[in-house]
């Protein structure tokens, strides 16, 4: 079992709490620009595809894990498995939104 330091672990949670905090600014310019041009499909395609290589990432970092790689450590594999979790539950919200709101629609008399 590979040696695990609580200050890197720190270290590597507070670099994600600044790249999340950045990325939600960086998320408000993107809603704008996204007003200007982006169709909600392209939006949802880029959501899948990149919900699809953060599984795909993740389930290169567990194989290499596995295989006994020293160079990925248990927590590097855990988070990475986590953000697909959590990316695939977001992406499967958004979808069952959409669904309800076209079932509401459909539903609406004429």
């Amino acid at each position: 079992m590979s040696d695990m330091n609580i200050d890197q672990v720190l270290s590597q949670m507070r670099a994600m709490r600044a790249q999340a905090a950045n990325n939600l600014q960086l998320g408000s310019a993107e809603a704008a620009r996204v007003a200007g041009g982006d169709d909600f499909g392209s939006l949802l395609r880029r959501a899948v595809d990149g919900v699809n290589g953060m599984q795909a990432a993740s389930s290169q970092l567990k194989a290499r894990f596995e295989a006994g790689d020293r160079d990925v450590d248990l927590t590097q594999v855990m988070i990475a498995d986590q953000k697909a979790s959590l990316g695939f539950t977001a992406v499967t919200q958004v979808r069952n939104k959409l669904v309800t709101a076209y079932q509401d629609i459909m539903n609406m008399p004429v």
